[in-house]
């Protein structure tokens, strides 16, 4: 007996060979193409690229469907300013007193410092927040599963659909966010995970010249 809460699949779509590796070669070369920026232009975004790229992260899977993850999307002038300030304030104590030489020496390398312009100067930030807990509609907690695990698949579906549709983009993850908390409004029950920062990249921008792992160094087949 087909219970109900169960639908037939009809949008699954299955290639040839040939199609499939052509299709999974030319994702992996667009996404190959994605770098870490952090010099912005504050060139307006169409808001609708990023409505739907926020779409594409919400149908990540979560551990029970609970889908504990909130997307707040920043534009407001005045908020980035507050939360570049806060975010200097964490970090100039990060570089100075906090981080380790091991962990400074593993940053070097990128040209990083206190120091984050790109907060304000990038037209979207988008502060993603893991969802420790739900809250049902009689005020009362309901039980997530695989919290983190969740909002990590649901942030790198957003990752790719923002390079996919042609935006620069920035991981950035504060030191001590809580400060996000307090600046969005958010509830107790979210805690900060990210934050992308959105928008094109500035002229002449550059980037560190990295190496990635092969194949080989990454993966294993049994």
């Amino acid at each position: 007996m087909t219970d109900s809460k169960f639908v037939l699949w009809t949008s699954y779509f299955e290639y040839p060979s040939e199609e499939m590796i052509q299709r999974a070669a030319s994702f992996r070369g667009n996404m190959q193409r994605r770098r870490s920026v952090r010099d912005f232009s504050d060139r307006a975004v169409p808001r609708a690229v990023i409505e739907d790229c926020l779409l594409t992260a919400g149908s990540a899977p979560s551990g029970a469907n609970m889908q504990p993850w909130s997307f707040v999307v920043v534009g407001d002038s005045e908020t980035k300013r507050r939360i570049r300030a806060a975010a200097e304030m964490e970090e100039r104590e990060f570089y100075r007193r906090r981080a380790g030489a091991e962990w400074l020496d593993a940053l070097s390398p990128l040209g990083t410092d206190y120091q984050k312009p790109f907060l304000e100067t990038a037209p979207y930030l988008i502060v993603i927040f893991a969802q420790s807990y739900g809250i049902a509609p009689d005020g009362g907690k309901v039980k997530h599963y695989f919290v983190r695990e969740s909002v990590g698949i649901a942030t790198g579906m957003l990752f790719a659909a923002l390079h996919h549709a042609g935006l620069a983009t920035l991981p950035y993850t504060p030191s001590r966010p809580g400060f996000l908390n307090e600046i969005l409004g958010r509830p107790e029950n979210e805690r900060p995970f990210l934050v992308a920062v959105v928008g094109y990249p500035a002229g002449g921008v550059t980037v560190p010249e990295l190496n990635k792992k092969s194949l080989g160094e990454i993966a294993t087949f049994v």
